[in-house]
């Protein structure tokens, strides 16, 4: 599994087994040596190795976990500290911004903001949905945020016909941990150009590893 094209430049200074191993964490979460080696095609000794490095810059750390039987077991998982380095889009400007006019503005003035940009957004993502069918739309969105660098894949659940979107990377999360407007917005973006109803089960910008978003076609179409 390489990493995306638009993701190549994530990382700048790192090596490339290093740039892998942070975006396999970004993906699985969590993983043991045995997992990471065998994704990375490389020795468990590499593998540690380039972990070891990592964990000494702060971005990755190893925590004991302990099965039913057995000896404890060390997973790793990405710190805090490694949202630095993935892509954040125009998020530091931005969130100046808006703080900006929420002081001189209110929060009113914030939300009519980031929704004339989901108006912008709206026009764009149609023009590459609006001749497919559903299944197809949910498949294309994720596509659309994967290459806006949030890291994305859709998942069509078997037991009720239900899509999973999953967001990796939220490169505004800068914005959306001080205006929670930037993630009611995208969500009521998302339903609109699906005609679906959605349940955002995680947010990365309330502490969660992934955004999760829960879609169900609107038979009726959307009101």
């Amino acid at each position: 599994m390489p990493i995306p094209r638009n993701l190549e430049n994530f990382a700048d200074g790192f090596s490339e087994p290093k740039k892998k191993l942070l975006y396999y964490l970004k993906i699985m979460q969590q993983a043991g040596l045995e997992e990471l080696a065998n994704v990375m095609k490389i020795s468990r000794m590499a593998v540690h190795k380039h972990l070891a490095l990592l964990q000494q810059r702060g971005l990755v750390e190893g925590i004991e976990t302990r099965g039913h039987v057995g000896r404890p077991r060390m997973v790793y998982q990405l710190t805090n500290q490694s949202k630095t380095i993935f892509p954040k889009s125009y998020s530091a400007i931005a969130s100046h911004a808006l703080d900006f006019i929420e002081r001189n503005m209110g929060k009113e003035a914030v939300e009519k903001v980031l929704r004339e940009r989901q108006s912008e957004l709206f026009d764009q993502y149609y023009t590459r949905l609006k001749d497919l069918d559903f299944d197809k739309k949910v498949k294309e969105l994720a596509r659309i945020r994967d290459e806006e660098g949030y890291i994305a894949e859709s998942k069509k659940l078997k037991s009720d016909g239900k899509h999973i979107l999953l967001e990796y990377n939220c490169p505004i999360i800068h914005i959306a941990e001080k205006h929670w407007e930037a993630c009611s917005t995208e969500t009521e973006l998302f339903e609109k150009l699906l005609e679906a109803k959605i349940e955002t089960t995680h947010r990365a910008a309330k502490g969660d590893l992934i955004c999760k978003f829960a879609i169900k076609e609107r038979k009726e179409g959307y009101l």
